[in-house]
């Protein structure tokens, strides 16, 4: 870092890479991001340094780390403006043409694995098949799986954590075994636990919450606001329906840093489900104390993203009862939620919710619409 900063200082940097001029010193305006834009990208090449020994081309995975971001400051969407950019610096240093074109690949990709990963539903095949396609081989799916985690580590501690790197590593998995069989994984079978005995069932884990209660509408909502009374945030749920047991499996983690007492919670969860305890009264004045400010809320529908299901997607700004106020208003304007999905960085959440069905009137989509910014 000492000699590229050198270099630079006396202009020498200009020279070899005359794009530098433009990304020298460029502000980064999102809070997770501790450096401008040209250190960055050296840190994001010197962060690549540390995964080397686990792909075929080394030589490639540091120089995609460099330029990923080379279409930053740009009109347009940076992964896709930066491609041919960064396939015109790699063949100026005299990378042959289908190396230069895998740069390119890398530089419009780089947020595939986990943009994915935290707002898609990674048991879906239709998932997992669609990252194969795009990727299209093993050497490209490692340099990408590289390549995030420098860019994560570069940009700061805020930009990663433990849970979004299992749900990465999960999605490499499931699409190198794809890759590698032409055969796309089966979605697990649930909890054996959860199908058996006495309603209801609640089991905590480390990062995970299971229940499953009598076959009854509205579960989702009833948990997520359990879960929200707590203070943990529901980073992914699955809900099903099996044998007349309704189940929820949630990924959650403390929304400030301590967990919340398991017995209390557990004993929650329980009579919330069997309809014990008013989980809406008791998250009404608090959800409506943290609602957060921002630009004005979004829906935005996928149609063709899931197996069996329709995906709503709603950005806006975070705050907490987010999951349980939505969840909530699509029970109650009839759409089932198959899984949901939430991705948050910095005061902003993309949710993503599979509505089982197709929805194909524009009536009905926009209905849910309404009553999901509604609840907002």
């Amino acid at each position: 870092m000492p000699a590229w900063e050198t270099c630079d200082r006396y202009g020498l940097i200009d020279g070899w890479l005359p794009e530098w001029t433009r990304l020298r010193s460029l502000p980064r305006h999102n809070p997770v991001h501790r450096f401008t834009l040209d250190r960055h990208l050296v840190q994001a090449a010197y962060e690549a340094s540390r995964h080397t020994r686990d792909v075929d081309r080394p030589d490639l995975l540091l120089l995609g780390a460099f330029l990923h971001d080379i279409g930053k400051g740009l009109p347009g969407d940076h992964s896709t403006v930066g491609a041919p950019l960064a396939e015109a610096v790699a063949a100026r240093i005299g990378l042959p043409e289908d190396e230069a074109a895998l740069i390119a690949k890398l530089v419009r990709l780089h947020l595939l694995l986990p943009d994915v990963a935290t707002r898609r539903d990674l048991s879906d095949p239709k998932t997992v098949a669609g990252v194969a396609e795009r990727v299209g081989d093993t050497t490209t799916l490692d340099l990408l799986h590289g390549l995030v985690r420098a860019d994560a580590a570069a940009t700061g501690p805020a930009a990663w954590s433990d849970w979004k790197g299992r749900l990465v590593a999960e999605l490499v998995a499931r699409v190198r075994t794809a890759l590698d069989t032409g055969v796309v994984p089966a979605p697990p079978a649930p909890d054996p636990a959860l199908v058996a005995g006495p309603l209801p069932v609640v089991h905590l884990g480390e990062d995970r919450v299971s229940v499953a209660a009598a076959d009854r509408r509205g579960l989702l909502a009833t948990v997520a606001g359990c879960l929200a009374l707590h203070r943990l945030e529901v980073i992914s749920a699955d809900a099903a329906t099996v044998d007349g047991r309704a189940l929820v499996q949630c990924r959650v983690q403390p929304r400030y840093g301590l967990a919340p007492d398991p017995i209390a919670l557990s004993a929650d969860l329980r009579r919330a489900v069997s309809g014990d305890v008013s989980v809406t009264q008791r998250l009404r004045g608090r959800a409506l104390a943290a609602r957060g400010q921002g630009a004005a809320p979004r829906v935005v529908w996928h149609r063709e993203a899931a197996t069996d299901a329709v995906l709503l997607e709603l950005r806006a700004a975070d705050a907490a009862g987010l999951l349980y106020r939505v969840a909530c208003a699509l029970d109650e304007a009839g759409a089932q939620v198959r899984a949901a999905r939430i991705s948050t960085l910095g005061g902003d959440v993309v949710d993503a919710f599979y509505l089982v069905g197709g929805w194909p009137s524009d009536a009905d989509r926009a209905r849910i619409e309404a009553a999901v910014l509604a609840a907002v």
